[in-house]
C-alpha cells in the first residue's frame, strides 16, 4: 500500500495551558482538524500532495484564529498586509507572494502565480492585479477585521515596537504563521506557507514565509517544510533549505535534520520557533523550540495527532 500523509501547523510560540481557556483550545484544535481534513481527504482520494497543502492551507487562512488570511494581524500604518508561498517537490516549480492585500487566500494566489506566470514572486500592487486578472477572490478590509487583532494593534500605535504572536507582549493571546506539508500516493511530496505578518509592522517588512528556502521548501529528493518563528532569523538562516541540505549532502533522518536546525542552529542566532516536514517515504515530523506549537498530522497507516503544547 501507498504511503500518504499530510502535517500542519498554526504558529508557534509561548503558548501556554494557563493562558488558555477550555472554549479557545476547543475552537484551536476544531479549526486545524478542519484543516487537517480538508488536505487529507484530497491525499486519499488519490489527490497531489500539492492540492492536499493548498486546500488545508487555505482553510487556515479562512479561520480567523489564525494569523493568515482573514486573521491576520494590521501593519503599523493600519494595513492588513499578507505573505504566501507554495512549492512543488516533484518538479521544483514555486510560487509566492508579499504584502499583498484583500486577497482572501493568498496561498491561491501563491499557487495561481507558480502555475500561470513566469514567475516566483509577485509583491503588492503587481500581485493584486495578477489575482484580479485571474479571478482570485478578493474580499474588502471588513472581511479581515477582528476586534482582536485590532486592540492588540491600537495597544502598540505610536510604538516603535513590533510583535510576534509568540512574544508575551501585547497580552496572552497567540497566533501564527500557517503551514501545511503532505506526500501523496507517488511519492510526490509539497509545502506551503501563509501568514499575516507581525503587529504593527513597519515598511512593507516581508518574513521568512514567502521566501522559497527560508520559510517553505519541496524537494522530492529529500523533504518538504513549512516554518512558524520569527521570520528574519529563519531567513538569514535560510531555514527550510537547511533541513534539505543536511539531508542530501550529510545523510541525516528527516527528524536529525530537523533537530539540528530547530535546536541547535536557529537556538544560537536567536531564532524561537518550529518547523513540520514530510519525506518522499512517508516519514513525518513536528519540531519546535518555543514553548508550543498548534500542530496536527495524518497519515494512511492510521496515525493521527492534534496537539498545542509540548
Amino acid at each position: 500500500m501507498s504511503v500518504y500523509a499530510i502535517v500542519i501547523h498554526g504558529g508557534a510560540g509561548t503558548i501556554r495551558p494557563s493562558a488558555m481557556t477550555p472554549e479557545l483550545e476547543t475552537a484551536y484544535k476544531e479549526g486545524l482538524q478542519e484543516a487537517l481534513q480538508a488536505g487529507y481527504s484530497l491525499l486519499e482520494n488519490g489527490g497531489s500532495s500539492l492540492e492536499a497543502v493548498k486546500a488545508a492551507v487555505m482553510s487556515l487562512e479562512d479561520c480567523v484564529l489564525f494569523n493568515a488570511g482573514r486573521g491576520s494581524v494590521f501593519a503599523k500604518d493600519g494595513s492588513q498586509e499578507m505573505d504566501a508561498s507554495i512549492m512543488d517537490g516533484n518538479t521544483g516549480m514555486a510560487g509566492a507572494v508579499a504584502a499583498v492585500r484583500n486577497v482572501r487566500n493568498p496561498v491561491e494566489l501563491a499557487y495561481t502565480v507558480m502555475l500561470k506566470s513566469q514567475h516566483v514572486m509577485l509583491n503588492g500592487k503587481g500581485a493584486y492585479d495578477f489575482a484580479l486578472a485571474h479571478g482570485i477572490k478578493t474580499e474588502p478590509a471588513e472581511y479581515f477585521y477582528s476586534p482582536y487583532r485590532y486592540k492588540q494593534w491600537k495597544r502598540m500605535q505610536g510604538s516603535e515596537d513590533t510583535a510576534l504572536d509568540h512574544q508575551e507582549f501585547p497580552d496572552d493571546k497567540k497566533f501564527g504563521t500557517v503551514g501545511a506539508v503532505a506526500v501523496d500516493r507517488l511519492g510526490n511530496i509539497a509545502a506551503a506557507t501563509s501568514t499575516g505578518g507581525m503587529t504593527n509592522k513597519q515598511w512593507g517588512r516581508v518574513g521568512d514565509s514567502p521566501i522559497i528556502g527560508a520559510g517553505t521548501y519541496a524537494n522530492n529528493k529529500t523533504c518538504a517544510i513549512s516554518c512558524t518563528g520569527h521570520g528574519e532569523p529563519f531567513i538569514r538562516a535560510v531555514t527550510a533549505y537547511d533541513v534539505s541540505c543536511l539531508m542530501e549532502y550529510k545523510g541525516l533522518s528527516l527528524q536529525e535534520a530537523m533537530h539540528v536546525v530547530v535546536h541547535d542552529k536557529l537556538l544560537r542566532i536567536d531564532g524561537e520557533g518550529g518547523m513540520i516536514g514530510v519525506d518522499a517515504k512517508g516519514n513525518t515530523a513536528m519540531l519546535f523550540n518555543s514553548e508550543g506549537m498548534y500542530r496536527g498530522m495524518k497519515g494512511s497507516k492510521g496515525q493521527e495527532e492534534i496537539a498545542i503544547y509540548k
